[in-house]
């Protein structure tokens, strides 16, 4: 077997990961190459990833909407902030993000961390719930809307109300 893990979900691309690169301070998901594209192997992108990265590229090409390039790079800064430890500029860019283009409220998870550690408990959830709405194979923002939840309600609450989400692993 070999030492690399190949991941699969419906709407996330298949990924494989070397558990030696792995490092949780990394970000993005450090990937490897070391298995061929091929046609058993084909390269999947998730909703997340191509519909904004296209409606970004179409509207810079068409020029349609200068306001999406401007919100991807608020994005950045927003996760740039979040990772330096200012949760509240984190915030601020990201809802710069949204003004600037509403389409990116869909798959800003990114938001919805930023409110949890401000203790914005209840905002926190309602964009985990959007997000896993968009995308309902996201097991990761079921997780943080159940952490949300349960400051709000209770655990026993937060666990009749968990998002289900369905992830396929391939090993």
């Amino acid at each position: 077997m070999s030492s690399f893990m190949s991941i699969s979900h419906n709407l996330k691309p298949s990924i494989l990961v070397s558990p030696s690169l792995h490092h949780s301070s990394s970000f993005p998901i450090l990937l490897s190459s070391k298995q061929p594209f091929s046609l058993t192997h084909p390269l999947n992108l998730t909703r997340r990833i191509f519909l904004p990265s296209v409606s970004g590229i179409w509207d810079a090409l068409t020029g349609a909407n200068n306001n999406a390039r401007e919100a991807l790079l608020a994005i950045r800064r927003g996760m740039s902030l979040f990772r330096q430890g200012d949760v509240s500029g984190s915030l601020v860019e990201f809802d710069k993000a949204i003004q600037l283009d509403p389409r990116q409220k869909a798959y800003l998870w990114q938001r919805g961390l930023s409110l949890y550690y401000l203790n914005r408990f209840e905002e926190g959830a309602e964009q985990f719930r959007f997000d896993v709405a968009q995308n309902p194979n996201d097991t990761e923002e079921s997780i943080w809307c159940f952490l949300c939840e349960a400051q709000l309600y209770g655990v026993d609450e937060a666990r009749k109300r968990f998002l289900e989400a369905s992830s396929c692993f391939y090993f």
